[in-house]
């Protein structure tokens, strides 16, 4: 199973996040219509792969600027704020919160 997830991110990181993005508005609005179908589940993989390799660049950027003047703010913005989820486990992040669980809200294509 890892191994074919590692070929797939080898795929998809070989992709431009550009050509990527010009599809977020269709899959956003694919996903953001719930059906319980394969279509649907579909829609919302890519649309998440979509949103993994924004993230990825994010990420990518903050950290290189990080590294690059060490002790100093980046210039730009701030890291994006997943970088907390990233380190810990939902259900630890949701109770240091007090948190049962989550509402998730599409975001937008600039946010």
């Amino acid at each position: 199973m890892e191994k074919v997830l590692q070929k797939i991110a080898k795929q998809i990181n070989a992709f431009d996040e550009a050509s990527l993005m010009a599809l977020w508005d269709k899959y956003a609005e694919q996903v953001s219509h719930f059906e319980p179908t394969r279509r649907w589940e579909e829609a919302a993989i890519i649309f998440g792969v979509i949103q993994a390799m924004r993230l990825k660049n994010q990420l990518f950027n903050y950290s290189w600027a990080q590294s690059s003047r060490p002790g100093e703010d980046p210039p730009g913005p701030p890291a994006p704020p997943l970088l907390d989820h990233i380190r810990c486990k939902p259900e630890e992040e949701d109770a240091k919160h007090g948190k049962k669980g989550k509402l998730l809200k599409l975001p937008t294509k600039d946010s």
